[in-house]
């Protein structure tokens, strides 16, 4: 008897992102992000100051993502409702 496979699924997350204050800052918090090993894409808006990304949960996962663009920082933090 074998145990079943664990399946990995991706998901999209959107981030509120602080201190974006210039135009080069949404090119920063991308790539941060994007630098998370398992994250697929990162889409940043200066103006509505949020940062969706999607990801492979069996790689990554929302903390460390947020954690990447902190250092970078850019604290961010889930939108409240976005999964």
């Amino acid at each position: 008897m074998t145990a079943p496979a664990a399946f990995a699924a991706h998901r999209t997350v959107t981030f509120v992102v602080d201190n974006m204050t210039c135009a080069s800052c949404p090119y920063i918090v991308k790539d941060s992000m994007a630098a998370v090993p398992g994250v697929a894409n990162v889409t940043v808006s200066f103006e509505a100051k949020i940062a969706t990304v999607t990801y492979d949960d069996a790689a990554t996962n929302e903390d460390a993502i947020a954690a990447a663009s902190m250092k970078a920082g850019y604290p961010a933090h889930p939108k409240q409702g976005s999964n």
